[in-house]
């Protein structure tokens, strides 16, 4: 009977769960409305769409590994505590791909997370950065993923464990820790520091690696940037003010190790850094690597 009574409440606590987990998926539809995801005024650069595509590594997470991958075709196989995500594709291929997007969907996958039906993306998408950025930067990358040729594969479907293959649960995530909107960045630093915050916070979405999380998969703001605490595969943190990661380091040192990855001591970077600086990073203009070097010796969220 006792075991009955403890099979029943356990029933009824997951079912309340999955409950809550449900009205909480309405919430942000109903409080994050598409006010200011409009077009109107935008003015193409399809250049600052390249450009920001590149150092924002757009195709080193959207395809696949390995040789005669196609570009942008989705299949990379992300790893996260919470299970194993894997990357759509974004080509303009109308079934494939986002080719039946349109801007105002783009803009609200970037900003909020959500698919054009409204569904809630993980945030293994790093949407909680592009939030970040300013609404015709986004239009730029948009209008320039737009130019790449279609690709008609189909990146496999995410299976996350219980309960995190519900969706709706990610409504009361982002009511926690998405700060949707732009032009937060720039408090008290000069012009050179906030274009590099930007950069970091936005487009190069720096602290999804570099920052620890909280048991949900929120950022520990208070350690903004210090790296991740132990694991298979350490990060080091990039905010020399916090005392780890690039202590000792001056500006010239940061930029320098932004665009070719060589270190200081003259060791070099490793393991998806690595990558990143080869396939990224090294796309940077000097002046925006030394804004981003100017924002990281200050490294104030």
């Amino acid at each position: 009977m006792l075991m009955r009574f403890l099979m029943a409440c356990g029933l009824c606590l997951a079912l309340a769960l999955v409950g809550v987990l449900g009205v909480a998926g309405f919430i942000p539809s109903l409080f994050w409305p598409d006010r200011g995801l409009g077009t109107d005024g935008y003015v193409p650069n399809p250049e600052n769409g390249a450009y920001l595509f590149r150092v924002g590594g757009c195709a080193s997470c959207h395809t696949a590994p390995g040789k005669g991958a196609k570009p942008l075709a989705g299949g990379r196989v992300l790893k996260t505590v919470f299970g194993n995500i894997s990357v759509p594709n974004i080509t303009p291929d109308r079934e494939a791909g986002i080719g039946a997007w349109s801007a105002e969907d783009f803009l609200r996958a970037m900003r909020l997370g959500l698919s054009p039906s409204g569904r809630h993306y993980y945030p293994a998408f790093p949407y909680n950065s592009y939030t970040n950025m300013s609404r015709d930067d986004l239009l730029d990358i948009w209008t320039h993923l737009k130019t790449i040729a279609p690709v008609a594969d189909k990146a496999p479907t995410v299976t996350l464990d219980f309960p995190f293959n519900i969706r709706a649960g990610l409504g009361l995530w982002k009511l926690l820790f998405l700060v949707e909107g732009e032009g937060k960045l720039a408090r008290n630093q000069d012009e050179g520091a906030a274009r590099g915050a930007y950069l970091v916070k936005g487009p190069g979405h720096c602290a999804e690696c570099h920052t620890p999380r909280n048991a949900l998969g929120g950022w520990k703001y208070s350690r903004w940037l210090s790296g991740s605490d132990g694991g298979p595969n350490p990060v080091p943190g990039i905010a020399p003010a916090r005392g780890r990661g690039l202590k000792g380091w001056n500006a010239s040192d940061i930029s320098f190790a932004l665009k070719t990855g060589m270190l200081p001591d003259g060791d070099s970077v490793g393991s998806e850094m690595a990558t990143v600086v080869d396939k990224n990073l090294s796309k940077l203009t000097d002046e925006d690597a030394a804004a981003m070097a100017a924002y990281l010796l200050s490294a104030r969220r």
